[in-house]
């Protein structure tokens, strides 16, 4: 408390990052940064609470993690398999999509970040998707490796009864979205 009473008095000074912050400016910055998980990038800020489910795009599917706090996510890759990581280095150069979770998935996800077990990456059967919804409700599911799947399966059966490509794109795109939108 008495950092922040000499923040609100202007009389301390604290580098955050490259950009010297004084004063209430100074203030917001750093609890934004460092308690409520914001990352202020020149004009834009982006906003999470620990436990929200971030993402970012990855060719044609969406990375997923959970934001711990203190610039940390939990997620799920190839090589390293399930990971605490800092999100920069889950960001990639990307940008980064919020989804605010509900406080018990949250607190859910939380604690699965602090005391579960890490697995190894599988695409079927453990991916981010995966890590995510079993952290945030118990269950693993992947919506996209479904629709993904599905749409597959859909372009392939097009394509053999038509062998045209256009109809086969309109299948799979069609049957890939209604399928990662079934619970």
């Amino acid at each position: 408390m008495e950092r922040i009473d000499q923040h609100l008095a202007g009389s301390h000074t604290r580098r955050t990052g490259t950009r010297p912050t004084t004063g209430l400016a100074g203030l917001e910055r750093n609890l934004l940064t460092n308690f409520v998980g914001a990352t202020i990038d020149g004009s834009t800020m982006t906003r999470y609470l620990p436990g929200d489910v971030l993402s970012r795009r990855k060719g044609l599917v969406m990375h997923r993690g959970i934001a711990l706090g203190d610039g940390r996510v939990l997620h799920n890759t190839p090589f390293r398999g399930e990971h605490i990581a800092t999100v920069a280095e889950f960001a990639a150069g990307r940008r980064v999509y919020v989804e605010r979770a509900a406080r018990d998935r949250r607190a859910r996800a939380l604690a699965h970040a602090e005391y579960g077990t890490r697995a190894g990456y599988n695409l079927l059967t453990n991916n981010c998707e995966h890590t995510v919804s079993r952290a945030s409700t118990g269950a693993a599911t992947s919506p996209q490796l479904r629709g993904l799947l599905a749409g597959a399966v859909a372009g392939a059966v097009v394509f053999g009864v038509t062998r045209h490509p256009a109809a086969t794109a309109v299948a799979f795109a069609a049957v890939r979205r209604w399928a990662s939108r079934l619970t």
